[in-house]
């Protein structure tokens, strides 16, 4: 339930209400009994707390073994370019 935000142009009083969306604004005030306009507000900003969010945090099981197996495909198929590219360099003659 969203807290609204009125204001009594007959004597300037402002007050919060919390209330449900479905429910009629407040057009009495409390003070003087003029009438009440409510507020337009910016509502509340989001607050993430703790050690962070990622889009992968809830990924379904079967999405996670696919990225598992082909993160160790590509690891596979890394090392074994890394390593007959190592023994090329061995046999290369020396320089200065």
């Amino acid at each position: 339930m969203p807290t609204y935000q009125y204001r009594c142009p007959t004597c300037g009083h402002e007050f919060e209400e919390f209330q449900s969306m479905t429910e009629d604004p407040i057009e009495v005030c409390p003070q003087c009994q003029g009438k009440t306009k409510r507020l337009i507000s910016g509502g509340a900003g989001v607050l993430f707390k703790g050690s962070g969010f990622y889009q992968t945090d809830y990924r379904s099981s079967s999405y996670k073994k696919d990225a598992q197996k082909e993160k160790s495909d590509s690891a596979a198929s890394s090392a074994a370019s890394s390593s007959s590219g190592s023994a090329a360099k061995s046999d290369a003659p020396k320089g200065k």
